[in-house]
């Protein structure tokens, strides 16, 4: 299944995943809007398109007022955005997502997938999350964290745990994990991901 960003988001927001709130632009003055609907700046301005190393590519910014808003989202509608993924004729962006900037304290990589051999789910995570988590996978595959589920029995409270505290996450996020992962877990079968 390839979505865009903000669909994805779309989706954890219907089985009450938190998200940033946001929402899809496809002109600067659709973005312009959608950054004085939030109220306040930052604001995270990121290219939609099928494919990951956005960040890297140029296609995610910040804006920190409406100039830069308009100037940001100028730029990235309509560039031809090349990452690791799009090969060198890259993608032309044709809509963006605008959404709140957040303090993030912690970055973590998160991921529920079939695994074909073992005819389970696994859960995978990693304290060395986000843009580079492809890096890491290949030359460190130890700082993956895998957690198996029986699909016959489904997602249990202890899974979601597991993952927690392997992730060393502080004893107020083992309760948000708790609750956030096996609302995934529903996500991920109930759309045949």
């Amino acid at each position: 299944m390839k979505i865009h960003e903000y669909q994805a988001k779309e989706l954890f927001d219907r089985f009450e995943v938190p998200i940033p709130r946001g929402s899809v632009a496809f002109s600067v003055d659709e973005a312009v809007k959608v950054a004085e609907s939030l109220g306040k700046f930052p604001v995270v301005i990121k290219a939609q398109i099928h494919a990951g190393g956005r960040g890297k590519g140029g296609g995610v910014k910040l804006a920190n007022s409406i100039e830069e808003v308009k100037q940001v989202a100028d730029e990235i509608l309509g560039m031809t955005l090349v990452t690791h993924q799009t090969g060198p004729e890259g993608k032309v962006v044709r809509k963006i997502l605008v959404e709140e900037g957040l303090d993030i304290d912690k970055e973590l990589y998160l991921s529920i997938i079939p695994d074909r051999s073992t005819a389970k789910v696994v859960i995978m995570a990693s304290e060395a999350g986000g843009m580079d988590i492809e890096e890491v996978a290949a030359k460190t595959p130890e700082k993956i964290i895998k957690v198996w589920v029986d699909p016959g029995f489904g997602i249990q409270p202890y899974h979601a745990r597991e993952v927690a505290f392997r992730l060393h996450v502080g004893p107020e996020l083992v309760k948000q994990f708790a609750v956030i992962i096996p609302r995934l877990y529903r996500l991920f079968f109930d759309y045949d991901c």
